[in-house]
C-alpha cells in the first residue's frame, strides 16, 4: 500500500556558484526548508554534500508531501559545508530562491557528454560511479553518486539502496545510464567507460552473475530488487504504536505553584509540558488502539514514604500505569503535581530501560506488531549521561523510538549530543548505535509557532524509525501477502 499523500521529488542542481574557500572550489550542499506561516521555517530535507564543485548536480532528491489545497512556500538554500556538523550557522550561505511547490517545473537541459581522454596515465585511477534515470524529454538526470574509490584499477564499490521511483520512475523498462569516472579535486573528472540498460534486463540476472561491462572483461553490476514498506503499510497492516509519557519532576523545574516554574499553569490552564504532552499524543493516540497510555515522572519524593523515584506512576498505581487516552495523561499530570514534591536528580535511564523491556518482549516475536514511542519532557540538566547513552545503544537494537522535548532556556547540549546529530551516537564501551531513534526539540522554537507544528517536527522521524528497524529485521508488515507465507 502506498502513503495517502502524494510525495514529490525535487532534483536540483546548480551552475556557476562562488567559491568561498580559499585555494579550492566550494563544497555545496541544498537545504530545503517549508514555511509553517509567520515567518517561520521547518527543514524538510537536505542533499549530499558534493566536494569542490561549482556546477554541482546532486544525486539524493528531495522530498515533500504535496498537498493540492494548500500554497507550500518552500526555500532552496545552497551551503558551503566545511564541518561535520548538522547546524548551518557556520556555513557560508551561497545563495537560494523561494518558491511554491506548485510553481516547481524547471525541467533539466540536456547535456552532451564531452568525450575525455583516458584517465591517469601515470598511475592508478580513483574511480567513481554515477547512475542516471532518464527525463521524459530524454534527458539524463543523476539518481546516484558512489564513493570513491582511492588508487585502485579493480574497485568493489559497497553496496547501495535507491528507490525505483528515483532511478527509472517505477518503470523496470525505462533506460538507465552508468557511468565510471576517475575522481579528480578540482572537479574535472576523467570519463573511463559508461553503458546503458534498463531494470527489466538486471532483473533477468540469476544468482549474482554479471550483468554488464564499462570496459573490456570489467564486471561492475549485481542486482537485487526488494518491496519497500511504509510506515502506513506497517500501521494500516496490524502494527500497533505504544506510546509512553516521562515527566520531569525534578527541583531545577521550579515551585510548580511559583509562575516562574515550568509546572506553573498558568490561568489558562497549560504550561510547556502539557502543551508537549498533548501536541504528541492528540497525534499518537490515532494509532493506538486500546488509548492506553502508560505514563511516569522521574526525580521527585513520593508519597507515602517520600523517597525519591525516578519511574514513579503518574497515576500512583505501579501495576497499573495505564492512563486513558491524552486527557488521562493530562489528570495524571496534574494530580501529580501536588501529590510528590520536586527532587532530583534527573536521570533518563530507568524510564528508556522500563519501555525497552517491553520492546525487548516485542522483539522476540518474529512478527512486526509492536513498535514503541517513548516521549520524554525535561528542562535539560540530565544527570546520568553515560547510563543514558547506554541505555540508548541498547534500545536501538529494539522496536522502540525516543523523543525528547526540552522545555524551558536550559543548556540543551546533552539533548542534542544524544541526538546523535553531531556524530554516531555510542556506547561508554565505544558500541555504536544500531539505528538513529533519538529525536530533540527544544519547545521554545515552537512558541510561536501554529500548534500542529511541534507533533509535526518531533514526530517526522518516527516512520522512517520504524520502518528501519523492521526492514533490519526483514519483517513485512503482519497482515502482507509476505508475512503470510
Amino acid at each position: 500500500m502506498a502513503d495517502c499523500v502524494t510525495k514529490v521529488q525535487l532534483t536540483v542542481s546548480c551552475e556557476s556558484l562562488m567559491d568561498k574557500d580559499v585555494g579550492s572550489k566550494s563544497d555545496p550542499m541544498c537545504v530545503l526548508q517549508q514555511s509553517l506561516g509567520e515567518d517561520q521555517w521547518t527543514e524538510m530535507d537536505r542533499t549530499e554534500r558534493v566536494k569542490n564543485c561549482e556546477k554541482p548536480e546532486f544525486a539524493k532528491k528531495l522530498l515533500v508531501d504535496y498537498f493540492f489545497e494548500r500554497v507550500q512556500k518552500l526555500k532552496l538554500g545552497i551551503y558551503d559545508i566545511d564541518n561535520k556538523s548538522t547546524s548551518l550557522n557556520d556555513d557560508d550561505y551561497l545563495g537560494g530562491v523561494e518558491c511554491t511547490l506548485g510553481q516547481v517545473s524547471l525541467p533539466p537541459l540536456p547535456r552532451d557528454i564531452i568525450p575525455t581522454p583516458p584517465p591517469d596515465f601515470m598511475g592508478k585511477s580513483d574511480p567513481f560511479l554515477e547512475i542516471f534515470r532518464q527525463g521524459d524529454d530524454g534527458s539524463w538526470q543523476l539518481a546516484y553518486r558512489s564513493e570513491v574509490i582511492k588508487n585502485n584499477l579493480n574497485p568493489n564499490w559497497k553496496s547501495f539502496s535507491v528507490s525505483l521511483q528515483s532511478l527509472c520512475h517505477g518503470d523496470v523498462q525505462k533506460p538507465v545510464k552508468v557511468t565510471c569516472l576517475d575522481y579528480d579535486g578540482d572537479g574535472s573528472h576523467d570519463l573511463i567507460g559508461a553503458f546503458e540498460t534498463d531494470l527489466s534486463k538486471l532483473q533477468q540476472v540469476e544468482g549474482g552473475s554479471p550483468v554488464m561491462t564499462l570496459i573490456p572483461s570489467r564486471v561492475v553490476f549485481y542486482l537485487q530488487i526488494e518491496t519497500e514498506y511504509s510506515f502506513l503499510d506497517y500501521v494500516m497492516g496490524g502494527c500497533q504504536i505504544n506510546f509512553t509519557v516521562g515527566v520531569d519532576f525534578t527541583g531545577s523545574n521550579g515551585d510548580p505553584r511559583s509562575p516562574d516554574s515550568l509546572h506553573y499553569i498558568s490561568p489558562n490552564g497549560m504550561n510547556e509540558y502539557l502543551s508537549a504532552i498533548w501536541s504528541v499524543g492528540q497525534v499518537v493516540q490515532d494509532y493506538d488502539t486500546d488509548k492506553l497510555f502508560p505514563a511516569f515522572g522521574f526525580g521527585a519524593l513520593v508519597p507515602p514514604d517520600g523517597k525519591v523515584s525516578h519511574e514513579f506512576s503518574l497515576n500512583f498505581n505501579p501495576t497499573n500505569p495505564y492512563c486513558q487516552g491524552v486527557q488521562g495523561v493530562i489528570d495524571a499530570y496534574r494530580n501529580a503535581l501536588v501529590n510528590v514534591k520536586l527532587y532530583g536528580p534527573t536521570n533518563f535511564s530507568p524510564i528508556i530501560s522500563h519501555v525497552s523491556r517491553f520492546a525487548a518482549a516485542a522483539a522476540q516475536q518474529p512478527t512486526a506488531t509492536q513498535y514503541f514511542v517513548l516521549l520524554i519532557i525535561t528542562d535539560g540538566e540530565i544527570t546520568d549521561l553515560d547510563q543514558t547513552r547506554n541505555a540508548i545503544v541498547a534500545a536501538s537494537r529494539l522496536p522502540m523510538s525516543i523523543i525528547i522535548v526540552g522545555v524551558g532556556s536550559a543548556d540543551f547540549k546533552a539533548m542534542e549530543f544524544l541526538d546523535g546529530d553531531e556524530g554516531v551516537l555510542k556506547s561508554l564501551t565505544g558500541e555504536p548505535v544500531a539505528r538513529d531513534i533519538v529525536q530533540f526539540v527544544p519547545f521554545q522554537k515552537f512558541q510561536n509557532a501554529p500548534k500542529e507544528a511541534l507533533a509535526q517536527t518531533v514526530l517526522a522521524e518516527v516512520p522512517k524509525q520504524l520502518v528501519s528497524y523492521y526492514k533490519l529485521r526483514n519483517l513485512p508488515p503482519p497482515n502482507s501477502p509476505q508475512s503470510n507465507k
